[in-house]
């Protein structure tokens, strides 16, 4: 049998590598093959939040967030399908000790276009008639934001790349790369091995045993990330939007039908994983403790029943933030892994980008900053941001 040859093969069908191969598509390349181990959006991206937000503190973070969010308003225009956006809004709470630097991130948000500012004192108790302002230093909105379906917006990626002519294999597990010297040539799988002129890792929690196939250091954890679904009891007073609450450190989205997704936010703990066996159920006490620390800002949310809880994987790197890109002296690998929670919600504008430097050879300077090659030229996230994780 002749050995296939592909322009491009991308690892991992989650939002990373389909929007990636999407684009790829889209700029031109002929033969590209997007391959998964399962299906599409079957890891961690299936299972995220799928929050569409531009609250960051690191400016290109910001910049690709909004871009995100102007995509996911024309997502229907763009591959077919709308992603099952809905464009509520979001509600980010401020503790007390964060509104001067909240005040820096909503006119930094501002001078890239993002809709967004503080809500007075004076109209919280009519704007958020559900919230226990007790502790609380500000709000800011974001009237543009909202969320997503991450299957929906995936699969969407997907079959647009197909409609354009790329090959998506499912149920195909990669067992390594191919390499010759300085130099990635391929994939093997387990009944042949691929060439290609360029190898995309967007494996997420796998991508470091993928990378290490072929010697190359990807310092990802896979780490536990929990999550339940509640109903609420109808006729209460509730947010309309996701709302993101740093001083109970949590997070919640609307799910319709009065269901609610509760998630925890930063800080918490981390737990590494072996992502091929870890627990896939959510802890009971995890999800009394989220249950409580949520009643407390919104007491509505008293006597809510859990419909679901889950366990989904983090791929997270040393400074939280995404590597996609090149390395430096290796020729036809490229990155795309470590979402680190940011990838779902900026995930399409990092593929985008991806696929351009890829063809073109040509990148904007704040996004060469997310190659691997900042660690070793001393330039993380970490150190340039004082290590703040929104």
């Amino acid at each position: 049998m002749a050995k296939r040859t592909y322009d491009v093969v991308v690892v991992g069908a989650g939002i990373l590598g389909s929007t990636t191969a999407y684009y790829l598509k889209r700029n031109g390349l002929s033969n590209v093959l997007l391959l998964d181990r399962g299906d599409a959006a079957s890891g961690g991206t299936g299972k995220s939040a799928a929050i569409v937000r531009s609250y960051y503190s690191v400016p290109v973070m910001a910049r690709l967030a909004r871009e995100a969010v102007l995509l996911f308003h024309n997502l229907e225009e763009e591959i077919g399908v709308d992603g099952g956006f809905h464009a509520t809004g979001f509600t980010q709470l401020v503790p007390p000790d964060w509104v001067d630097t909240a005040k820096a991130l909503v006119a930094m948000h501002q001078s890239l276009g993002v809709d967004t500012d503080f809500v007075g004192k004076q109209d919280w108790e009519t704007r958020f008639p559900w919230l226990e302002p007790e502790g609380l230093g500000a709000i800011v909105f974001e009237a543009a934001s909202g969320y997503a379906d991450p299957v929906q917006t995936t699969e969407g990626f997907v079959n647009a790349f197909q409609n354009l002519g790329g090959q998506f294999q499912p149920g195909t597990p990669v067992r390594g790369l191919v390499r010759d010297g300085d130099r990635i040539t391929g994939v093997i799988l387990e009944s042949e091995q691929i060439t290609a002129a360029a190898v995309v890792n967007a494996a997420g929690p796998w991508s470091t045993f993928l990378a290490k196939s072929a010697d190359i250091d990807l310092p990802i954890r896979a780490v536990r990330e929990q999550d339940s679904v509640w109903e609420v009891r109808p006729g209460r007073a509730l947010p309309s939007t996701p709302v993101s609450n740093p001083i109970e450190a949590t997070y919640m989205r609307p799910m319709g039908e009065g269901r609610w997704l509760f998630g925890r936010g930063y800080p918490k703990p981390y737990f590494d994983v072996d992502p091929y066996n870890y627990k896939e159920s959510a802890d009971e006490d995890f999800v009394l403790d989220l249950r409580d620390r949520w009643c407390q800002r919104i007491p509505s949310l008293q006597g809510s029943k859990l419909l679901h809880a889950y366990a989904a994987l983090y791929d997270v790197t040393p400074d939280w933030i995404p590597f996609v890109g090149p390395r430096e002296g290796l020729d036809g690998y490229y990155d795309a892994a470590g979402g680190s929670g940011h990838a779902f919600k900026t995930g399409p504008i990092f593929g985008r980008e991806l696929a351009e430097w890829i063809v073109e050879n040509s990148v904007r300077d704040d996004f060469r900053q997310f190659s691997h090659d900042r660690l070793a030229a001393g330039n993380s996230f970490d150190q340039a941001f004082g290590g703040n994780r929104v």
